[in-house]
């Protein structure tokens, strides 16, 4: 029987899907405690930034951690003009706390005070964390040691994630796996053009000065995605830019529950204000072909072979993604039913003109 134009459109999503998994072959190693020693290799100092916004009742795992961190050799909270009690909780808990000034035009709020973080730290290196992070005490000097012997000029890891509640732990999986069918494995081999390269902002490591002689954040200041939109930028310009597996060495619970891993992370899903209208558009299709279609076509008992072949793709991907989770109960293994819901989540990002967050709204 002559193939359909759907079956055809079909086999070619699984194509791209497996060909950009299969990357997963040839992978970096991930980031781990190195053997020994409370100071990295070749680094003369480490300081820590976060950026902080009414993050009061999520940042007290992360001083505490911070507290018991080896070579670290100073700890930044700055207060982005917080209306909670973050800047206080950080002082009482030892770290320094810097006053964010007013937000200037054209600035989005983390990139404003990341940027004002780095210019007042002292450190040869900087290692900037989210609030909701909660890092091995050798974090700082695994990833500083790490970007020193790869010749690594930005270098940001995937966390091992922390999903409270079964709703959350049934989503967030089919949410990662619509990044990784995207844009393939971290650490994969050969690195990513410039323009699809990723980073992930809750937990990026870089020479300060280095940073900031080509403007650190400035060149991104309107991104509400500048993880990604500094790491593309600093790969176009010659930097070499490392996205590795960083699971031993960085836990994060970023929401608590399924609508909030919808509302929350689905903002930023689709890297709104960085990929061309047609990038969204072919991603979008793709992951309907490849994670909606054929659980669809299962259910209604007209699943064919290139369903199968999807099917099993995205076994082997929650297989795969399995060691970034802390929890894996059955919520987790039966999270590729949640994939219709990812992929809405990503076509809603994507098509949104203003992102809101912390009280503040970004045109995209």
């Amino acid at each position: 029987m002559k193939p359909t134009p759907l079956t055809i459109l079909r086999a070619g999503a699984v194509a791209v899907v497996a060909a950009r998994l299969a990357k997963g072959a040839r992978m970096r190693p991930p980031v781990t405690p190195p053997p020994g020693g409370d100071r990295a290799d070749g680094a003369s100092s480490i300081s820590v930034v976060v950026p902080a916004r009414d993050e009061a009742a999520r940042i007290g795992p992360l001083l505490d951690a911070l507290d018991a961190m080896h070579g670290v050799d100073e700890v930044i909270v700055v207060d982005d003009q917080s209306s909670d009690g973050t800047a206080a909780m950080a002082a009482e808990r030892g770290a320094k706390v810097l006053t964010g000034g007013p937000r200037p035009d054209g600035w989005a709020g983390k990139a404003w005070a990341l940027q004002q973080g780095i210019a007042a730290a002292t450190g040869e290196w900087v290692v900037a964390l989210d609030a909701d992070t909660v890092p091995e005490a050798d974090l700082a000097v695994a990833l500083v040691t790490r970007a020193i012997a790869d010749g690594s000029d930005l270098i940001s890891v995937g966390a091992r994630f922390d999903c409270p509640t079964p709703g959350a732990r049934w989503l967030h999986p089919a949410m990662l796996a619509t990044i990784v069918y995207r844009f393939g494995p971290p650490g994969q081999l050969p690195p990513p053009a410039s323009h699809r390269a990723l980073a992930n902002g809750q937990c990026l490591a870089f020479r300060r000065e280095a940073l900031l002689e080509v403007g650190g954040l400035a060149p991104v200041a309107g991104s509400v995605v500048e993880d990604v939109a500094l790491a593309r930028w600093l790969a176009s310009i010659g930097w070499q830019v490392d996205f590795l597996d960083g699971a031993d060495v960085l836990e994060v619970r970023m929401y608590d529950s399924l609508p909030d891993t919808w509302r929350g992370w689905g903002r930023s899903l689709g890297l709104p204000g960085l990929d061309s209208r047609t990038r969204r558009l072919f991603d979008i299709a793709l992951l309907a072909l490849v994670m909606v279609l054929p659980l669809g076509r299962l259910l209604t008992r007209r699943a064919d072979v290139v369903d199968a072949a999807a099917l099993a793709v995205r076994v082997g991907t929650v297989v795969a993604t399995a060691r970034a989770y802390g929890r894996r109960d059955l919520a987790y293994w039966a999270s590729p039913l949640a994939d219709p819901l990812a992929v809405g989540a990503l076509v809603v990002s994507a098509a949104s003109r203003r992102q809101v967050w912390r009280g503040r709204s970004y045109a995209t």
